[in-house]
Parts: C-alpha cells; sequence; structure tokens
C-alpha cells in the first residue's frame, strides 16, 4: 500500500508554473473578479470599525471554510461558541471558532511584518488545531475521496516539504508579472499540493489566500468571504485541483478561482451594505427610545457579536454587571429592535437577530 501511495505522488513544479495564463478566458474571468474586488475594497470602509467588519464577517466565513473539510456545526453553535471559551472547547465548534482567531493573528503578523511567512503560517496551524508541531514530518498522509480510493499522495519527504514550503515563502512575496489574483490562484494550488501540515491544511490555505490579497492591496482588510462560493461546488474545487496535477493544464482551476472571487465580491458586498443598513437602523432606534443609554460602542458590541452577553457589554463599554444588564435588558425588550434574550442553563445570551439572518441566509427579516 505504502509503495502504491509513493507511486501515485505529484511531482510538485517550480513557481512560476511554465503556463500561457493570458488565455482569452482567463482574461475575461480576471476582469469580472478585478472590478468586483475592487467594488468590495472601495465600499469597505461604510463601516467605520473595520474590526468589527472582520469579526462579523470571518464568523460565518470560518463556518463555511469549515465545512468544506466536513467539520460541520450551526450557526447558534458557532455563535455562541464566539462569546462562551468553554463551549468553544467542545465539538466542532471548537475548530470552527479557532479559525476566527487563526485569521485575526494572520492578519497582525501581516500588519507587523508587510509579509506571509511560513511562520505565520505554523503560527496559524498550531492555533487552529490547538498543537505545538508545524510542517508534516512523518509519511503516510495520502488524500482519499468519499469512497476511500486514493486520489492524491503529497510530497512524503520531511526535508522536501521544508525546501517546498520555503520555496512558496519566496513567491509568495517576491514582484511577479502575473496578476495577483491569478498569482492567489497558484499559490493555492501550490500550498494544496504540498499539503504541509498533518491537518488544517484546506482552512490554513483559504486563510492564505485573503492573506495574500490584502497584502498585494486587492483588500484593504481580510475580508473576501470566499468559502461559501466554494462550498457550493466544492466537487468542482477538489476536481479541478486534481486536474492540474493530472494534466498541467491550469485555464479551468484558475478561471474557477477568479469565478469564485467574483461571486463571494457580490456577496460579500451584499453582506456589507445589509451590516451597514442593519446598523443605521440599530443606532436610530437606540438614539430615540433610548438616549441615556445610547453610545457607539454599546452599537458596535452588538454587531460584533451577533450573540452577545452581558461580561462582553462590561468589558468593552467599561460598565458595571448591573449597567451593563440594564441596557442589554433594554434593548431586548424594544419592539423596534431584534435583539432577542435567550437563556441557557446559567448564560443569557442576546441575540441580534436581524444579523443573525443576514449572516445565515444573506438577508434580513
Amino acid at each position: 500500500m505504502y509503495k502504491l501511495m509513493l507511486e501515485q505522488t505529484y511531482n510538485i513544479p517550480p513557481l512560476p508554473p511554465a503556463y500561457n495564463f493570458e488565455t482569452l478566458r482567463i482574461l475575461k474571468a480576471l476582469n469580472k473578479a478585478t472590478r468586483s474586488l475592487a467594488e468590495v475594497k472601495g465600499r469597505a470602509p461604510v463601516i467605520p470599525n473595520q474590526g468589527l467588519l472582520i469579526d462579523t464577517l470571518s464568523l460565518q466565513e470560518a463556518k463555511d471554510s469549515s465545512e468544506i473539510e466536513n467539520i460541520v456545526t450551526t450557526n447558534d453553535e458557532l455563535f455562541k461558541a464566539s462569546v462562551d471559551r468553554d463551549r468553544a472547547l467542545q465539538g466542532p465548534s471548537k475548530e470552527v471558532a479557532m479559525y476566527k482567531d487563526a485569521l485575526h493573528l494572520g492578519y497582525t503578523r501581516l500588519l507587523e511584518t508587510d509579509l506571509v511567512t511560513n511562520r505565520t503560517l505554523v503560527e496559524m496551524f498550531q492555533l487552529l488545531k490547538n498543537r505545538d508541531d508545524g510542517f508534516r514530518k512523518l509519511p503516510g498522509t495520502g488524500l482519499q475521496n468519499n469512497s476511500g480510493e486514493t486520489v492524491y499522495v503529497p510530497t512524503q519527504d520531511a526535508n522536501s516539504i521544508v525546501q517546498q514550503m520555503s520555496e512558496l515563502e519566496t513567491y509568495i512575496n517576491s514582484d511577479s508579472d502575473l496578476d495577483p489574483l491569478i498569482k492567489m490562484a497558484i499559490i493555492h494550488h501550490q500550498f494544496e499540493s504540498i499539503h504541509p501540515f498533518p491537518d488544517g491544511n484546506g482552512r490554513i490555505g483559504r486563510i492564505l489566500n485573503v492573506l495574500y490579497l490584502t497584502k498585494e492591496g486587492l483588500l484593504g482588510i481580510p475580508i473576501l468571504y470566499m468559502s461559501r462560493g466554494i462550498n457550493k461546488t466544492k466537487g468542482d474545487y477538489y476536481r479541478l485541483l486534481q486536474d492540474v496535477r493530472d494534466t498541467g493544464d491550469w485555464e479551468d482551476w484558475i478561471v474557477y478561482i477568479l469565478d469564485v472571487v467574483t461571486e463571494t465580491s457580490a456577496l460579500t458586498l451584499e453582506l456589507i451594505e445589509g451590516i451597514r443598513a442593519q446598523m443605521a437602523h440599530f443606532k436610530q432606534a437606540v438614539r430615540t427610545n433610548h438616549p441615556k443609554i445610547y453610545s457607539q460602542d454599546l452599537i458596535n458590541n452588538l454587531f460584533r457579536h451577533p450573540y452577545t452577553r452581558i461580561e462582553f457589554v462590561m468589558e468593552e463599554l467599561g460598565v458595571s454587571r448591573p449597567t451593563a444588564t440594564s441596557y442589554l435588558e433594554k434593548l431586548s425588550n424594544d419592539q423596534d429592535l431584534s435583539l432577542m434574550k435567550f437563556s441557557e442553563g446559567r448564560n443569557n445570551y442576546f441575540i441580534n437577530m436581524d444579523l443573525v439572518d443576514l449572516l445565515s441566509n444573506g438577508q434580513t427579516k
């Protein structure tokens, strides 16, 4: 079995690939993706608190990216885990919650260095998987389809993995004649083909996508919501990854990724506009109905955390427990707002229902 696996190993090509990426199909798809992504970058600042936008959008991205790898959790569990570390340490919601933290870590490192490094990727892996190791050292890794058939075997030798990742790191951070969106698709394919980590490669690879686009200035902040688009066409995603390995023809893969960028840019724009509209409504209602408790920090809290708790309001607004409790109780009793109180055991959650509907379904109530 192991000998057979070795015979199936894909030879990782040098970067950049020897391929003509200026075909008509690629250029048409690139033009659409570039325009769509520019709209996202231009529209994101309508939410003045950019950290809020990263936190809010990364929750659903975490859920969808994890689901691609069959790590499934409900929105209810996801949102609870985002504000409850004890819950986040249990079941599938743990890894989904850690995805958001890994994205934050990667973005922090990017801001510090203006680079996407292997050290950052390892740190994200360690956080995501709660491990202290890094690149694979032991042979035996093979990827299987739903029938249990081994369809792809990445590099088995630990030294080769280190060398290939070093070359990929250099490529990520070097100048190129290729458009950054095309280069992103190449980087993602190369990373997934090296498959450097014992687990979590798909999720780290998708964080790498958005960090790279941010590094290249195509995004102001890492908010492109790509995983929902990939999740809808998961079969195509894995098939086209393998087709490049089998045939050396990159066109279908590049066009697929560019189309995902176009589609998910439109979704991200809808989410940004939906959040903006909801925040404006919420702000006006609180100003009108509860002027004594209104503050922008309170509004930010309720949109940073679709499920919030008294402790979060205390911490982020610097108020006492009775004051935080009073704020949330008043807002949850307001018919003009969608804040709903939900009790589970000793925990009280205050749920921004319109925001949850927007993130889950792309629409408000």
